[in-house]
């Protein structure tokens, strides 16, 4: 698929010339990053955007569905991050992603940094630092886990991309109570929304959550488009690393997994507390509604955990999730003081 990916890249350079005579400039869209007190991994892509396109407080606010797919990517584009008044000098990928760790001394919470491209307006990204102190945090997967999704898998990556509007969206019941009620009981915890959604979709993934009043987090998402040996990057292998990745990261902390049986997250979360038993506080799957199953193309079957060393719980929606997460004492439960 060499040649492949080696055609998308003269494509976007088509389209980046056009753009670039046409007298539009890039900019960087930010997405939530995160980080310790001794470091921020910064999240974000190079594009040029739409004429008319809007952008405001970090946000590629104005492009939304398959308008983002029409912001050109700039890539190898030479970005400056400023971190504390601390300027470093990062360069993106060939598909404008900018994923980059950088040092800073940042105290826990929420953060601002800057990053502008091309002398350019800079924007502000947003990191959660994740404090020294913190031990315990969530992953969630997104689709069918915290936004009902109800639609055939083979359409649900273009539904997202192209069409996703947070207005015309539905949370699955009950699981903005439940990830609530975890940063209730652990205030230091983060959380992390782990997708296989395109980073297109950040923006309006960002205000889909903030409207049904999840809690912020990073933002995990991934890069559509042909690698050197595949039509597309695999959402499973995306999952995987940066589980690894946090777990490596992170070593002082134990994740409640939470996700779905419509797509691989028992199967990836059941490697994970295998390889990773002392990092896993407890997995939490949400079952899919029959209709939800059948477009989904049945469910994936949740293996049989009763002798896991790591509480495994299953319900219909966030409510039940929660109530089975307190039977197995992870949680205190809806009705604790």
């Amino acid at each position: 698929m060499l040649w492949l990916a080696r055609l998308e890249r003269r494509a976007h350079s088509w389209r980046e010339r056009r753009a670039r005579a046409r007298g539009l400039k890039p900019s960087v869209a930010a997405f939530p990053g995160y980080g310790s007190e001794r470091w921020v991994r910064v999240l974000g892509r190079v594009l040029i955007a739409p004429a008319g396109a809007e952008k405001k407080a970090g946000e590629y606010a104005g492009v939304r569905g398959w308008r983002s797919f029409a912001a050109v990517p700039v890539g190898y584009a030479q970005v400056t991050v400023t971190i504390d008044g601390v300027s470093h000098e990062v360069v993106a990928d060939r598909g404008g992603i900018v994923d980059t760790v950088l040092p800073a001394r940042l105290a826990p919470g929420w953060r601002e940094v800057r990053a502008a491209v091309e002398g350019g307006e800079p924007t502000i990204m947003r990191v959660l630092i994740i404090g020294d102190d913190a031990r315990f945090g969530v992953v969630s997967d997104v689709d069918d886990t915290v936004m009902v999704t109800a639609l055939p898998r083979p359409f649900l990556a273009a539904w997202n991309s192209f069409v996703l509007n947070e207005h015309a969206r539905q949370p699955v019941p009950g699981m903005a109570v439940l990830l609530e009620r975890v940063v209730r009981e652990h205030p230091a915890a983060p959380v992390v929304y782990l997708s296989t959604g395109a980073w297109n979709i950040a923006p309006t993934l960002t205000r889909f959550l903030r409207r049904h009043l999840f809690p912020a987090g990073a933002m995990l998402l991934t890069d559509w488009g042909p690698t050197h040996d595949r039509w597309f990057r695999s959402g499973q292998e995306h999952k995987h690393d940066n589980l690894e990745r946090l777990a490596r990261e992170f070593p002082q902390i134990t994740w409640l997994l939470i996700g779905d049986d419509g797509q691989h997250d028992d199967e990836i979360y059941t490697s994970f507390a295998v390889e990773h038993p002392d990092q896993v506080a407890a997995v939490a799957i949400r079952r899919l509604t029959p209709a939800e199953a059948v477009l989904a193309g049945g469910r994936t079957a949740v293996d049989d955990h009763s002798a896991a060393t790591v509480p495994w719980v299953t319900g219909d929606d966030g409510a039940e999730l929660l109530d089975r997460l307190a039977e197995v004492g992870v949680l205190r439960g809806p009705h604790s003081s």
